[in-house]
């Protein structure tokens, strides 16, 4: 993707202006003088990406996998990509970034497709690990997909909503996940086994040809974000806030009572032990975390497009894209809700001309075809999902996923291709 100079300026004017209103006269050099940081590191790290190139690998399923979604979740460990330069001349001169990935469920006129995007220089990595745990599958290096929809030309007939996703709590709680579901088990038959991802798979095959429906998982091996309490600048994990959490959880349920002293006088008392006392939902909450705190932790943004030619849209498949993700909610621990959308909730006052949803619209479609959120130049704020989770978000389904769009391998590839690394 090429770099966009003019968005680049754009974004560069309305940093200096705000802090030119938002500063007194005395601190405004200590804040110009950072927001020039900040410009700085976005343009050399804007440059750094422009100059990496990514391709995109179809992922093709055959008729029967008998693996857990655990499959994915080793074969995530691929993405888990912590280097981000070792000096800082390579971090804040050449704006080397910490690499991060796409992972796509799409569906292109009701055929769906597993997608991953990646740096070219990753791609073997991951077909490697993808071909060690799914070795019936088959990978192949495809043209992205979202060149071939002509949103915002002149003339294109086509329109569009989408929206972001984020956790409805704190990263710390844990969404449903397919151990909820009983998948980890082997001796369970494809019958009996209830995968919440064909529900999301049954409702992509299920939109007319003149529609589509994008949703991008984006990872990236997770940083240090958050501040240490009573620390101005140490930074911390989601692991030590799930710490936190399981700390607080087990205080809430212990308590201390008085009890009379067998033959004791009158008034004398002791202390019982402390008890743990808790609900089976907090239980399950702490076990959750704590099998959480053993797994990998990826940054994460969610962001999902449903398209199509303006007069074929099924405004019926808004709350339907809204939905693929309700099945890993839980009321006592964590799940998604939307963050930002392409609509307002009060057009006639808010938007009584149609101009910022026409901006919003493009700035999706420009965002979801730049993989763009962790870095320049749509940042965004992460949220962290364990590797079990977002195996449980994406996986590929057994034969439990009878989807009749759905497009299957006939034969299975006996083992991977000679001469990937291992």
């Amino acid at each position: 993707m090429a770099f966009d100079f003019a968005l680049f300026v754009n974004q560069s004017l309305g940093y200096l202006i705000k802090t030119i209103f938002a500063t007194s006269v005395f601190w405004a050099p200590v804040v110009l003088g950072y927001v020039l940081i900040h410009l700085h590191l976005y343009y050399i790290r804007a440059r750094y990406i422009n100059n990496q190139k990514f391709v995109v690998l179809e992922v093709k399923i055959p008729k029967e996998i008998q693996k857990t979604p655990q499959a994915m979740e080793i074969a995530l460990g691929a993405m888990y990509q912590t280097w981000d330069g070792d000096n800082i001349i390579r971090r804040w001169l050449w704006g080397q970034l910490r690499s991060w990935f796409s992972l796509e469920l799409v569906s292109i006129g009701g055929q769906v497709h597993f997608y991953i995007w990646t740096q070219k220089f990753f791609q073997n990595i991951v077909e490697a690990q993808i071909y060690a745990q799914y070795p019936e599958v088959e990978i192949v290096e495809v043209e992205d997909y979202t060149r071939q929809v002509p949103y915002g030309l002149p003339g294109s007939a086509w329109d569009l909503w989408a929206c972001d996703f984020k956790l409805a709590k704190e990263d710390a709680y844990p969404i449903k996940t397919y151990v909820d579901y009983g998948l980890d088990k082997l001796d369970v038959t494809e019958e009996a086994k209830s995968d919440p991802l064909t529900a999301t798979l049954e409702f992509l095959g299920s939109i007319g040809p003149n529609e589509q429906i994008w949703i991008q998982i984006l990872v990236m091996a997770n940083k240090k974000r958050f501040r240490e309490k009573g620390s101005l600048f140490k930074k911390v994990g989601w692991k030590k806030n799930s710490e936190e959490l399981i700390e607080e959880l087990m205080k809430r349920g212990k308590y201390a009572k008085q009890l009379k002293q067998p033959g004791g006088a009158v008034g004398e008392e002791v202390t019982r032990p402390m008890l743990t006392i808790l609900s089976p939902g907090e239980r399950r909450v702490i076990e959750n975390v704590e099998r959480n705190l053993g797994k990998l932790g990826f940054d994460c943004g969610i962001r999902a497009i449903y398209l199509g030619q303006e007069d074929k849209m099924n405004r019926f498949n808004i709350p339907g894209t809204i939905g693929v993700l309700r099945q890993y909610n839980s009321a006592d621990m964590n799940g998604f809700k939307t963050r930002r959308r392409t609509a307002f909730l009060y057009p006639f006052w808010q938007d009584p001309h149609g101009r910022r949803t026409a901006r919003l619209k493009a700035a999706f479609f420009d965002a979801y075809r730049r993989r763009s959120y962790f870095y320049p130049p749509y940042v965004r704020t992460p949220f962290v999902l364990s590797a079990e989770e977002l195996a449980t978000i994406y996986h590929f389904p057994g034969g439990v996923a009878a989807t009749p769009t759905f497009p299957k391998i006939e034969s299975k590839r006996g083992e991977p291709p000679v001469g990937l690394p291992v």
